[in-house]
Parts: C-alpha cells; sequence; structure tokens
C-alpha cells in the first residue's frame, strides 16, 4: 500500500485582509493589507503532507479561470500529484474572504464554486488511487456524497476533518478511523455550546457516534484524543501568533503525514500539535506551512 496520502476535498483562492479587530455585525472598519493565495482546506492539506515529504496526490475540482490555474500550479510545485483534479468549465474556482486582526484570530467566508461541483462520480474515477492510498484525508468544504464515496473507496486510514461542521452520515461516521474537530466544530456537531473542560470535551466527543477516534485540537493548549473513555491530552509549545488561517490544515496535514508513516495516533498527534504551532508563526494559510526541516528545527530548541 506504501505511504501515499490521497486528499480528496477543496481548492480556493484565498483572499487574506489584515485588520486591527474583526468587525462586529454591521460594522465598517479599515483594512492594513491585502494578499491573495492559494488555498482550501483539501489543498492546504495536501500541501502541508507534501512539505514534510508525503507522497500526496489531490482530487477535487478547480474553474477554468486564473485562480484554478494558479491552484494547479502552486500544488505541482510543491510536488502534489494533481491528475485527478477536474477543471470545470461551469463554475469558478471557489474562493475565501479571510480577515485576520491582530491577535492573529480569523472570520472566514468560504464560496465553494467548483468545489460544489465535485461528486461521487469524479471520487470513483480515482478509485485506484484512493485504494492504494496508506491515508485518505477529507473535509466538509466538498459535498457530502464525494466525502462518502471516498469513505467507501478507502482501503487504509480513514481522516475526517470535520469542518466546517455540519451533520454527517452514520455510515460515514462509522467508517472514520480518527475525526478531527476544534472545539467549535465539536460543539456544533453536538448542537450544544463550546465545552471549556476536559470532562465537557470528552463528553461531546462521545456524543458524536463515531466508531474510530475523535482528535479534538483546543488552540494554544495543544490536542486531545477521545477514544471512548480514554483522554490523552497532547500539549503544545509556546509560540508567538500572527495568523490562526493554517493551522488546522497544517496539523491535519502532519498528522496524515506521521500515521502514513505508521505512526501511532498519539505519536502522530504530538507531531501534528508541533506543527500547526509553527504554523501560526506566519502569514497565510499555504504560505504558512512549515517543512520538516523547519519543524524539526523548532523541536529542537
Amino acid at each position: 500500500m506504501g505511504d501515499r496520502i490521497v486528499v480528496v476535498g477543496s481548492i480556493n483562492r484565498d483572499i487574506v485582509l489584515g485588520v486591527e479587530r474583526l468587525p462586529t455585525p454591521g460594522e465598517t472598519v479599515l483594512g492594513r493589507s491585502l494578499g491573495v493565495y492559494n488555498g482550501g482546506k483539501g489543498a492546504n492539506q495536501a500541501v502541508a503532507a507534501a512539505r514534510l515529504g508525503r507522497p500526496v496526490a489531490m482530487v477535487g475540482r478547480v474553474g477554468d479561470d486564473r485562480a484554478g490555474v494558479a491552484s494547479l500550479e502552486g500544488m505541482a510545485a510543491e510536488r502534489v500529484d494533481t491528475h485527478a483534479v477536474r477543471i470545470d468549465r461551469k463554475t469558478p474556482t471557489g474562493s475565501a474572504t479571510i480577515l485576520v486582526d491582530d491577535k492573529g484570530e480569523n472570520s472566514i467566508v468560504v464560496v465553494p464554486g467548483a468545489n460544489g461541483r465535485l461528486g461521487a462520480k469524479d471520487v470513483v474515477a480515482a478509485a485506484e488511487l484512493i485504494g492504494a492510498a496508506a491515508v485518505t484525508m477529507l473535509q466538509l468544504e466538498v459535498p457530502m456524497e464525494a466525502v462518502a464515496e471516498a469513505v467507501r473507496l478507502s482501503r487504509g486510514t480513514v481522516v475526517l476533518n470535520a469542518a466546517p461542521a455540519q451533520p454527517i452520515p452514520v455510515e460515514v461516521l462509522a467508517a472514520v478511523d480518527v475525526l478531527v474537530v476544534n472545539r467549535s466544530e465539536l460543539a456544533g456537531l453536538c448542537f450544544d455550546l463550546e465545552a471549556e473542560t476536559t470532562r465537557e470535551i470528552a463528553s461531546q466527543a462521545g456524543r458524536l457516534g463515531a466508531s474510530g477516534s475523535v482528535v479534538v485540537t483546543v488552540g494554544p493548549d495543544g490536542a486531545m484524543i477521545v477514544n471512548g473513555s480514554e483522554i490523552v491530552h497532547v500539549p503544545s509549545v509556546n509560540v508567538p501568533v500572527r495568523d490562526t488561517t493554517g493551522a488546522g490544515d497544517a496539523f491535519c496535514g502532519a498528522l496524515a503525514d506521521a500515521l502514513a508513516r505508521g505512526e501511532s495516533l498519539e505519536e502522530a498527534t504530538a507531531w501534528a500539535v508541533l506543527v500547526g504551532a509553527v504554523a501560526v508563526t506566519k502569514v497565510g494559510a499555504q504560505a504558512a506551512l512549515p517543512s520538516r526541516a523547519h519543524v524539526e528545527a523548532m523541536r529542537k530548541r
């Protein structure tokens, strides 16, 4: 089966606006900076794993436009195999507008574009690729039918980053090996308030009905692994925060990287926490994703 990761998911063009603080409803604030980057949860996670040295293939859709070309060129430059990415002649490439404040916190609006047209047939066309993958990495910025088909076709470890939070079919949850969420996504899936304590997080994770393990990222506190009644806390490292936009995707890409190398879930989560911490020290999503050498250097400090 090898150690290849296949990512089935979204590909976006990100417009990142720097602001002093995030606006309240109805409020206008002045921006301090504007940047345009390649993004999308799927593409970000693919690039994250590729920068860590893992062979990665991407399954998705882009529009027949400049943003689509830039996205494909960007992934190819990172040695991500894009042969299973389809060019949609009817719909533009997906886009995201991201506001980042001086504390590194963000607000994001995503317009799916071509991502919203990724269907089961597109995934079936990549069946051989997915079936041979050590890890299949998924998110929820593409239609659930594509996610469900990828889960069905996968013979390796299935990792689902349940973001943005939305109802997940029982049969999909039953086939996922590792479910990754942050605290707000976990609360959204449980139709509950955001958990504050370890006990509350474990309780909400248990209510999801996942047959595999649940990994909950808890920001500067690192991550928690919940497997039935067993809870393992993996602490983070103290770093200067510039932009949290790419942290979750860096975490997921690194988790898939370590699992594909045969690491245990606890070892993989520790690696992912470190990679996510390094990612927040830079601005942008893909632009902030670190190389293995960069992460190893941070680990030695």
